[in-house]
């Protein structure tokens, strides 16, 4: 008589998995950036509300990044990076993501439209479908350009926490947008190229895996120099002071400069370990929380 293999029995997700789901890193940098667009606005903010509209931006960033991990889980279980996550290393069903990924995304929206205001949660919503959907559906598996366009989704925060502030949309919250938009290139592509064995055998077309690294750096350089202006714009058209463009003007410098020496680059044998590009990637992390820390400080020290 011949006994079937037993099925492995799924054990059941902790507090932790479904933390995890919510990539906890990223979302520190977005609860940061919401958080200054928030405090750099020219207007005074009640504290309830205040909590209440980065608590809400959190919690649609976190249900965007688990339902990016619930449509992505065959993938993650591909790449060595991301193997050990709580969908492909077995430790959540599928649907428990998903669930929990659409429940945190409605309640975002709802609550940040009862508290600070529709508009907000508006440009919330798009943000969470933006992540979800557009780029994780549709354009990371289909064109290398997937960063470029998809870094959308990661540019709202700062947007939102000036619209939860203010009420309205106006020149700073559009270019606090767009210093995220080109900074989301070079910080993903510095990473890109140190797993890029990752992204290939997961078919994944990130740029470095269809264009070459040559192809790759010289990108990181374009972006890095479209960036040094676009930081700069706040303190150029007067709607910052000399503390913000002084700061933005240091870390632009330094991250021009390290992206010069990626797109420099030259393989040998003796360097392999992709220094330059995780140097990079480590400073691109600390320039975004510097920047935008700079920001709030000039706000107060502007009085």
């Amino acid at each position: 008589m011949s006994t079937a293999p037993a099925q492995p029995i799924p054990l059941p997700a902790d507090w932790r998995d479904f933390l995890s789901l919510t990539k906890p890193r990223v979302m520190s940098l977005v609860i940061f950036t919401g958080l200054c667009g928030l405090l750099a606005a020219p207007v005074p903010v009640d504290p309830i509300l205040g909590f209440t509209a980065v608590l809400c931006i959190a919690l649609g960033a976190g249900g965007s990044a688990a339902l990016n991990q619930w449509w992505e889980a065959d993938l993650d279980a591909m790449m060595k990076r991301t193997a050990s996550r709580p969908l492909p290393a077995g430790r959540m069903e599928r649907a428990a993501a998903r669930d929990f990924g659409v429940a945190l995304s409605v309640a975002s929206v709802l609550i940040m439209g009862l508290a600070c205001g529709w508009l907000a949660a508006a440009i919330l919503a798009f943000s969470i479908f933006y992540y979800a959907v557009i780029y994780t559906v549709w354009l990371k598996p289909r064109t290398p350009q997937n960063i470029v366009i998809g870094g959308g989704a990661g540019a709202f925060p700062p947007m939102i926490g000036w619209i939860a502030a203010t009420g309205e949309i106006t020149l700073m919250p559009v270019l606090l947008f767009a210093i995220i938009f080109f900074w989301t290139p070079p910080h993903f592509w510095a990473l890109a190229l140190f797993v890029e064995t990752d992204y290939a055998a997961a078919g994944i077309p990130m740029m470095p895996v269809v264009a070459g690294h040559k192809s790759t750096r010289r990108q990181i350089l374009v972006y890095a120099v479209l960036l040094l202006p676009i930081a700069l714009a706040p303190f150029l058209l007067g709607l910052t002071g000399w503390f913000y463009g002084a700061a933005a003007l240091a870390l632009g410098t330094m991250f021009l400069l390290l992206s010069l020496k990626v797109a420099t680059f030259r393989t040998s044998q003796n360097d392999m370990d992709m220094r330059a590009e995780k140097r990079l990637f480590g400073f691109s992390v600390l320039y975004l929380f510097a920047l935008f820390a700079a920001l709030v400080a000039d706000r107060f020290i502007a009085g």
